[in-house]
């Protein structure tokens, strides 16, 4: 189901989408390029890297973006400061991670948003652990061969690197005593590796209950993994190197045959602000407006926004006053427990003081 078809100004070398589905990246040689997939609209062009890009992703709650390149660095941006920028000036990235000495091959954001931990992949046989908040390096792990690919599960307990030669290597961040900079030693570490794959791992990803790992290589083949005893449970064979696989929860229209999408996507332009001038033109472009839309009414979506937080905020208000009523209902029928509870101790305490000090006969 072929719903748009996107020309970008050249070839695309890594693309994502923000989790919230609003926003789309693309890599295209060292510029990083934004566009909005409702009206689809170029928000921004960012050029702070100074060779092509490698890899692009979002933290969970789309507040940041990563990028990754071939000129060893790995940038994080803030979404909303790169959308608030003035289309002369080029947006600041947050932070810059210049610790890499060769070509960043892969990136994995966690969970937590802004307060995320990211990790990077590099050809100088290192893979790094860092705060996205912060912009701080937390772990460094050095390995006998480049790394490809790295992911991280959903606890964080472990961090899984794809190397060159076709091992997977199973890092433990939680392990004792601490360290910093850490070398892998594969020999010492036997049970930690995943071995099976017979040229270098492009992809890795783990399964929400963190028991099984999906792995992609350029040996033609996808294989899925039991993390706990490091076996292959299956194989799936290709017709060419594997370049990207991941594991992604079903969405229930995948299996209703007769499932369309419902909302069509427009086309997405090629130049910055570049859809005022094809609706003076007027275009074909597809225009979607999210919610009701009268033209008469000059009501802008800030507006509709404010409108829509205010119901929001009275709705919990009522709930909240609601709420204190029930609560206080609650106090005042614990309180008269409590004085029957004393009332019965008293009683209690009195007859056993009347036997005790009851003289003998």
């Amino acid at each position: 189901q072929l719903q748009q078809k996107i020309i970008c100004p050249g070839p695309v070398t890594c693309l994502t989408a923000s989790p919230n589905g609003l926003y789309i990246l693309a890599g295209v040689a060292e510029s990083i390029y934004l566009w909005e997939v409702s009206n689809g609209n170029l928000l921004a062009i960012l050029n702070r890297h100074y060779q092509d890009l490698t890899c692009l992703c979002f933290t969970d709650d789309s507040s940041h973006f990563l990028s990754g390149a071939k000129d060893c660095l790995a940038l994080v941006w803030n979404l909303y400061s790169v959308l608030q920028a003035e289309p002369s000036q080029i947006p600041d990235p947050r932070h810059v991670w210049s610790r890499h000495s060769l070509p960043i091959t892969d990136l994995c954001c966690g969970f937590g948003g802004p307060l995320a931990r990211a990790a990077t992949a590099s050809l100088d046989q290192t893979a790094k652990l860092w705060e996205v908040s912060s912009g701080e390096l937390l772990l460094s792990v050095l390995f006998d061969v480049g790394i490809m690919a790295v992911t991280l599960d959903l606890s964080e307990y472990h961090m899984f690197c794809g190397g060159m030669d076709g091992s997977i290597f199973q890092v433990d961040l939680c392990a004792w005593p601490v360290q910093r900079d850490r070398t892998f030693q594969t020999e010492r570490e036997n049970g930690k590796v995943f071995k099976g794959h017979r040229n270098q791992v492009t992809c890795l990803s783990v399964s929400t209950d963190g028991s099984l790992l999906l792995s992609g290589s350029h040996d033609e083949t996808v294989r899925l993994w039991d993390i706990q005893s490091k076996q292959c449970l299956k194989t799936m064979n290709h017709k060419g190197p594997v370049t990207n696989a991941f594991i992604v929860l079903a969405p229930a229209n995948m299996f209703n045959p007769d499932g369309k999408p419902s909302v069509p996507l427009p086309k997405f332009s090629k130049h910055l602000h570049g859809t005022e001038s094809n609706d003076e033109q007027g275009s074909e472009g597809v225009t979607l407006r999210l919610g009701l839309h009268q033209q008469e009414s000059g009501e802008s979506y800030l507006e509709k926004a404010e409108k829509m937080y205010a119901q929001m905020y009275s709705t919990r208000e009522k709930n909240l006053v609601g709420d204190q009523e029930h609560l206080t209902i609650q106090v005042s029928e614990l309180e008269e427990e409590v004085s029957t509870l004393r009332k019965i101790n008293k009683n209690l305490f009195d007859f056993s003081a009347r036997i005790i000090t009851k003289p003998a006969k």
